[in-house]
This record gives structure tokens, sequence and C-alpha cells, in this order.
């Protein structure tokens, strides 16, 4: 059950702005997001407002003066260069502030908006003749006519054709008066592509249709062989497993006794809210081994209304099962660990950054796993600049960030162009890329490969695997990014060829960081209350997978991480997990780790109808370790990263081997 979600999407159900560049924010590869604007000295450009794809070709005339147009203005904070500089240094364990992290509060007082800055923007935007319809400290939100936004932001509205649809976008970049003093960091809203219905009501959609697993099942990897069934690749193949728990995980990726997590909270960031998320982590907790729940260790914190009228793209039951996984695998590796669930009024960007300025505004937790994201294509410089601000003051404050690579490879199956997707391209958050992972008897880990799946159906005749390997049906993401030069971090690991893969002679972001498991053939037990054929709603169990599974995992590992170093925040990590690549911390997963040429596969038999054997049953031989372009090989590679987490990683956390303070 591996599916994207549109914008933005659930990465995986397997089921910038005025900111001066200082060398602090060279070195983390963001991208050119100001600079004086060519047209006037009295104008600040908000670089990244004209999206790519409103070209000249595409142009299809002026927007209407009289449309309307609602906008986010972001501020810049009182020390936007200050924040990135600080950023970097307190996450570089070469830095002399390393691990010196300032407080919500004292962030706030040192990078935040100034009440100065907010009055003399809202200011200028009134006397354009837009209506200020709210302030945060993050922005302040807009509506008028599009003639007020082209004074605002001295620019021109046209219409675009994108696709088979047509968008209004500036037909230049837009800017802000010099006067300001750089207190705009970007404007969003001026494109309108895609848009989201919005709509408030509090009330959500039942949970989706069911979906079970038929059987026959591996209880571990390889436990049970299709014996009577054809062979592949020399050998008869294993059943798929049932779905590990997090007792089988926490085995296999090197967790004692002794990490649980405890003292640490993990947040998860997703849209909306499942109604039946309490009852079914308690009921799934019991059945599956884990430790039950005590008395508010797992809390929610929710929009007033959210903006979903049931006919829009965002699915708000879909993420039910997105979030259900989350806290389920949060909570099954990491048992002793608070989890915060942060939801978000819809799936725009809008509102999913609102979610996150929750976590950092008010520091709600340690950690924080997010699985969605889109194709790098349909992000733009206006909003990676708005999320990296919140990346880097979540960074400031020892706040670690965690996003799923991507379900769809290296996107070019489906979207036509090889790329990553976003936020994880962002060098400010941890990319957690996805394995197929085999757990032995007794939890043990016994190899991990790249997850990329090639499914082949069993002949009529059931003698043969048709057209083997077969056609391909989703991998972990991974690939270089086009929007971010090359991190500090990803120096002198990330292998020349993947960072120069775009061509040119600047080096940029590769992504993943990290993997964990994330194939559904290899896949997470979920238990969740769904819809039954006959209306009823019943809590139900079954395999699911995906980087969704990946980022998750990991964010726990983090959680075990951060209590064996004595409950010091680990923060921003990747400088820290590239300080320790090389090393007995990670396994370097590759994409034949039984051998060369040695490859391998399971048998998975699923309903025909996603429930019950009335309407029969497909079988099928599912490839491993076959992902797109992507390949891993010894070393970095842009399938896995730096590897998975191995029995040595939480040793290096220590109090001999983690950090000294």
């Amino acid at each position: 059950m591996s599916s994207s979600r549109s914008r933005k999407q659930r990465t995986g159900l397997a089921l910038a702005a005025s900111l001066p560049l200082v060398a602090g924010a060279l070195a983390m590869g963001i991208p050119t997001v100001a600079q004086a604007d060519s047209g006037s000295a009295s104008r600040d450009a908000l670089s990244g407002t004209k999206p790519a794809w409103a070209t000249a070709k595409a142009d299809k005339g002026a927007t209407a003066n009289s449309s309307k147009v609602s906008a986010r203005v972001y501020f810049a904070g009182r020390d936007a260069a200050g924040l990135a500089a600080y950023a970097k240094a307190v996450s570089d364990p070469s830095s002399a502030l390393y691990g010196k992290f300032l407080t919500a509060k004292q962030a706030d007082a040192r990078f935040g908006t100034t009440k100065q800055q907010v009055a003399e923007v809202t200011t200028w935007l009134k006397s354009s003749g837009l209506t200020v319809t709210g302030t945060t400290s993050h922005y302040a939100t807009v509506t008028g006519d599009v003639a007020d936004a082209e004074k605002a932001f001295s620019t021109s509205l046209h219409n675009y054709k994108k696709g088979s649809k047509t968008y209004r976008a500036p037909s230049k970049t837009a800017s802000a008066p010099a006067s300001l003093n750089g207190a705009v960091l970007t404007v969003t809203g001026l494109d309108n592509a895609p848009h989201v219905v919005k709509h408030d009501d509090t009330t959500l959609p039942d949970p989706s249709a069911v979906f079970k697993n038929s059987g026959p099942f591996s209880s571990y990897y390889g436990s049970k062989t299709a014996s009577s069934l054809p062979s592949a690749y020399g050998s008869k193949q294993p059943y798929a497993v049932k779905g590990y728990t997090g007792t089988q995980l926490r085995g296999a990726y090197g967790a004692k006794s002794g990490n649980t997590g405890k003292g640490v909270t993990v947040a998860i960031t997703d849209a909306f809210a499942s109604p039946y998320i309490v009852k079914d982590a308690k009921t799934y907790a019991a059945k599956n081994g884990d430790a039950a729940y005590s008395k508010g260790q797992l809390t929610q914190v929710l929009p007033s209304s959210y903006q979903y009228t049931g006919a829009d793209e965002c699915d708000a039951a879909g993420w039910y099962g997105e979030e259900t996984l989350d806290v389920e695998a949060v909570h099954g590796v990491a048992p002793k660990a608070d989890i915060t669930y942060v939801g978000a009024s819809s799936c725009t960007d809008d509102d999913l950054l609102d979610a996150l300025s929750k976590v950092v505004d008010n520091r709600l937790a340690d950690i924080v796993t997010n699985s969605w994201g889109e194709a790098e294509q349909y992000d733009t410089p206006d909003l990676t600049a708005a999320y990296d601000q919140i990346f880097q003051q979540g960074a400031v404050e020892g706040i670690g960030f965690y996003f799923s690579s991507g379900d769809n490879g290296d996107e070019l199956a489906n979207t036509g162009v090889k790329q990553v997707d976003a936020p994880a391209n962002s060098p400010w958050v941890t990319a957690v890329g996805g394995t197929s992972l085999a757990v032995g008897k007794n939890n043990t880990y016994n190899w991990e490969t790249s997850w990329g799946t090639t499914k082949s159906l069993l002949s009529s005749d059931s003698s043969s695997w048709a057209s083997l390997p077969g056609t391909y049906s989703y991998g972990g993401g991974g690939g270089t990014s086009q929007l971010y030069d090359q991190p500090f971090y990803q120096r002198g690991v990330v292998p020349d060829s993947l960072a120069l893969a775009n061509g040119g002679t600047t080096k940029q972001r590769v992504v993943p960081d990290v993997s964990a498991v994330g194939d559904p053939q290899t896949g997470f037990l979920v238990g969740q209350s769904q819809t039954f054929p006959d209306g009823s709603i019943q809590y139900s169990e079954y395999r699911i997978g995906g980087t969704s599974l990946a980022s998750p995992v990991f964010a726990a590992i983090q959680a075990l991480a951060q209590q064996a170093q004595g409950g010091v925040p680990i923060g921003f990590a990747n400088p820290s997990i590239y300080n320790k690549y090389g090393t007995a911390a990670y396994h370097d997963v590759t994409d034949f780790p039984l051998g060369a040429g040695k490859r391998f596969a399971v048998v998975r038999v699923d309903y025909a109808n996603g429930f019950d054997a009335s309407t029969g049953t497909i079988t099928s031989l599912r490839s491993l370790g076959r992902d797109s372009s992507l390949s891993a090989v010894v070393g970095y590679d842009d399938a896995t990263g730096v590897g998975s987490p191995a029995n040595g990683y939480l040793k290096s956390f220590s109090r001999y081997g983690g950090r000294h303070h």
C-alpha cells in the first residue's frame, strides 16, 4: 500500500528571501534568496517568488485587476543572518558553540521579529491597499485585489499555462521597500498553484476502507518458504513477513533494555487528526508486546478547525493511517519517549508550516518526525525560505527535524524528471531513506538492502514468475537537489559524481542522509480503526511501509540516542551523523548484502478486493534492492545515505562515546 498524496503528499503510506548571506549560511547550501533589485535601488528583491514554470511561452496574459489574492508575508526577524550562522555553529561538533542551545524565549529575543518590524510591514501593506487579516510572530496574512498586490510587491500578475491547467503567478520577482531594512523574508500566495479549497469544518470523515493482508506470512524474515511455488534467482523464496513489531526493530537496530527514550519528547506533524488514535495506539501496544502508555505520554496539539470540505485533494481520512503508523512506530522503538502529535488543519504548505511553527515557538519536542513531502519541482524558493527559517530556529533550540525522503525512487517514473523530494531536500533537516530489512529469529539483524521493489505476477499455470524481475513499483527517494548547494557536512563524504550529478561545476545537496526500514514487503505491523464493508468501524491490523515508516523509526532511535547521552538534546543531527560516517555506528547498506550478483525476493499474497478472499487472491514475487536508477554501493550513496543504524550507533552516544559537557 505504498502511495503518495497530493500537496502536501504523505510520503508513502505503503498500504528564500531577504536573508543576507553569510559564511555560515553559504556553508549550509542555502539557495541565493536575496539580492538588490536591479530595477530599483529602493526595493529589495524577494527571490524565488517568480516560479520557474511562469515562462514567456506559457504566459496567457495579465490577471484581471479585480481578481482576489490571499498571501502570507513572512518576517525575516531581527537577525536572519545571525540565525543561520548560529544554527550552523550550534550543530557542528567542531564549533566552540556546539550544543550551546538557546531556549525558545532566548531564540526569539535574539533572532525573532520585533514589534517595530511587524508594525512597519503592516503599515506598508495597508498603504498599498491590501487588508491585513492577521499577524503572528512569523508572518502577516493579507488579502486584496490583484492591482493592490501588484502595487505592494512591484510586480505584475499573469496567468500561465502549467500542464493542463492555468495558474496565476508574478511575471517578475516580487520585492519589498528597501526602507523596511530587510524585515520581509518572503511572500507566498502570489502564485496559486496548486490550489486547495479551504473551508472551516471541524467534522472530519470516517476512516478509509479496511485493508488487510492475506497470508501465508513469515513471522520473521525467511521463517516460511514458498516451497510449492516457482523458484527465483536460483532458490525458493520466503513469504513476506506479517509485519515487524517494535520489539523486532529494536533488536535489529541495537537497542538494549535500558534504551527506552525516557525523558525525550518526539513530535509528529501530519495533516488532520485521527479521532481514534488514542484508542488504537493503546490497543496496538497491548496486542503486540509494547509497553503500555503512561498517563500523558501521548498528547495532541490540534488546530481549532480543519480546512477540509470533503471534496478537496487532501484526503483527510487517508492521513489517519499516516498518523497511526507514526505514533505506533515511535512508541514501538522508543517505548518510554513522550509523543506529541501536532496536527495541521490541512495538507497545504501554509498549514503545515503553522504546525511546525507551534513546535519551535513552544519547544514542544526535542525530535520532530515528518512523513510528508512532494517532488522538488513543485517546491519554490519562497516556500523553502519559510521552511528553512523554522528549521534554523529549531536547530538553535536543539530541535532536530527528520523527513521521509520519498517513495518514488528518483521520481522519474512518477513525474518524468529525476529529482528529490522536499522538504527532505533542505540542508537543515535529516532526510531518511528506506531499506528492505531482514530481521531474523530472536530479533537479530541479518542484512539490509536499498528499498526498491519490482513486481512479477505468478503465471496462470503457476509454473513461473512472469517477466522477472517485473515492473518497478516503488522505492526509497534520493538523488541530487537542484535548489540547494552542498552543505558543509557532506564535504568529503558524498562522492563528487553525486554532488555534481545535475551538471555544472557547483556541488549540490544529495539525499538521503541516513536510512532505515521502509520496504512494505519487510514493513511494520500497524493497528488502526478502519471502515469495514458493512459500514462499521473496527480495529484491524495490516503491514505497511514507505519512508513514512523509515522517518519515525529513525526519529525513535534518535530518542534512544539522546537518552544514552544523558538527555542532552542532539539538535540538528546531520553534522554529527556525517561525523560518524565509516565507523561501527552504521551498517553500510548495499544492493548485494549477501554477495555480488546474489538477488533475492519475497512472495506476497494479496486479497483481490483488499479485504477478504471472496473475490480471490493475487500472488506475486516482489524483488528487492532494485530502486529505479538509485544504487546502494559501498560507502555513501543516494539510495541509503551513510547507511542504517548498527549496534555501534547507540553506543557512540554513551557517556564516553558521545558528547562531553
